[in-house]
This record gives C-alpha cells, structure tokens and sequence, in this order.
C-alpha cells in the first residue's frame, strides 16, 4: 500500500470508529450515517491501494505477508459493511473499525521496502480461488467478533450491571443472526474458492493434491461451520454455546492462514 493511500485508509477507519464508538453513548441519526460513509470511504480508499500495488507488481497483491494481510482487512470491511446494510445495525461497528483501524498499523511493521518479484502466472482461475478463500477468513473473522460480543453482552445481562452503552448493543438474536450470517458468507465463499482451487489445480498439475496439509485444514474448516450452522438453530446449542463453538471454530481459521500457510505447504503457500 502506498504511503498516501494508506495514511488516508489509516485516517478513514480511525474517524469511522471515533462516530461508531460516539452512537454508542448518544445515538444520533446523522453521526450514524457519517461512520458508514467513513468506513465506506476506507474501503475505497484502501481498495484503490490494493489495485495500484496490483498493478506495480503486473500480479495478484497477495502473494506476499503484506499484500495478503491487506487484502484480508478490505475483505473484512466490505462483508461488515454488507451486513450493517443487510440487518440495519450500526451498533457493533466501533469493534470493527477498531479492529481495521489497528490492522492497518499493524501493516506498516511489514511492509516490505521493495515491491517482491512477480510470482508466476497461475491464471483467473488461481487468483480468484485465493480471493474467496481469504474472503472466506474475513467472513469467519467477523463472525468471531460477532459472537466475543454475544458472549460479552450474555454475561453483562446475567451479572445485572448494564450500562448505558450496553442498551445500544443490538439484541441477543440480532447478533446470533449477523453472526450466522457472516458463516454463510464465509461457506459460500469458502465452497467456491475450494472448487475453483481444484479445478486450477488439476489445469497446471494434472492432478490434485487431497493430501496437501492445506486442503485438510480447509476441509476441516468447511466442516466445523457447518457443524455451527446446523447446531445454533437447535434449541440445546442456540445462544452463548452456540457463540462459544464460532469463537472457538475460528482458532482452526487462524492456524490455517498462519502456521499451515508458512509451514507446511509449497503449493498453497501465497504469501
């Protein structure tokens, strides 16, 4: 990301969450609708970032720790910003800029000081199932957050001491909704990229590699969220147990994008 595409992305999310974090307490219509924008903005401003490293590189802007990273906190933003819509909530969003806001900063330690080499040509095919497998975490991601604040908001309605901030959250099943939500974006995206994964796969190899600690892990993860989905709708598991195994399903996402990506793969090794 270049420095003034990033400052500026680094600015945006920062003042997206300061009015976030501001309706918490006093809510107001147009501040409310300032935070969108905001955030709105960000998202422009770091996806025109993403494209101009794209092209400086003539490749994908992931195939490196900085480029991925990046791509995985304008994937999170955009899905959040797809649900604020979709559920008309605006009330979690100061979790979410802050966490995008300090992404961000995170990605100033690593940046590299020379644009890496150009990776070799996999094709469309390759490049899309990278970006829906990452979009898959960043949905994932937010579902984690959705659920540490179900958990939160669970245990503050138990103990009896609520604050004024608290009557803002959205209520118990509107979270349990975004947060399954969030799953099915992340499914979705994770079945797609999988299928477009093989079928690149079997185009530059002739074969495909179910073996791979990668596609493990991916599988497994397929089937854990899954195993969320079709349990949080029954009645023993709906609510804070049901936030729990999210939470806890996410650990899988984040061995997979670090320790297995670094690793314990060549192939599906894109950063």
């Amino acid at each position: 990301m270049t420095n003034h595409l990033g400052y500026l992305t680094l600015g945006l999310y920062a003042a997206s969450f300061v009015c976030y974090a501001r309706i918490l307490y006093a809510p107001n219509v147009w501040v409310g609708r300032l935070a969108t924008l905001l955030l709105t903005g960000g998202i422009l401003s770091q996806y025109f970032a993403l494209l101009e490293r794209s092209r400086s590189m003539h490749s994908v802007p992931y195939d490196d720790l900085y480029g991925s990273m990046s791509l995985f906190a304008w994937l999170l933003g955009v899905t959040y910003l797809g649900l604020e819509v979709f559920h008309r909530q605006r009330s979690v969003g100061g979790f979410v800029t802050l966490l995008l806001a300090a992404w961000i900063a995170l990605l100033g330690f690593v940046a590299p000081r020379e644009l890496p080499t150009t990776p070799p040509a996999r094709g469309p095919l390759f490049a899309l199932h990278v970006t829906l497998n990452t979009w898959a975490y960043a949905a994932f991601a937010l579902s984690f957050v959705l659920s540490l604040v179900y958990l939160v908001q669970d245990r503050v309605l138990r103990s009896r001491r609520l604050g004024a901030a608290f009557w803002r959250f959205p209520a118990l099943d509107v979270l349990d909704r975004m947060a399954r939500s969030s799953v099915c974006v992340g499914l979705l995206a994770l079945v797609v990229g999988v299928v477009l994964g093989l079928i690149s796969e079997h185009r530059l190899m002739g074969r495909y590699t179910w073996g791979d600690p990668k596609v493990v892990v991916t599988l497994a993860i397929l089937g854990v969220y899954l195993t969320y989905l079709r349990l949080s709708r029954s009645a023993q598991w709906r609510g804070a147990r049901a936030a729990r195994l999210c939470a806890l399903n996410f650990v899988i996402v984040l061995f997979s994008y670090t320790f297995v990506n670094l690793y314990l793969t060549r192939f599906h090794r894109f950063f």
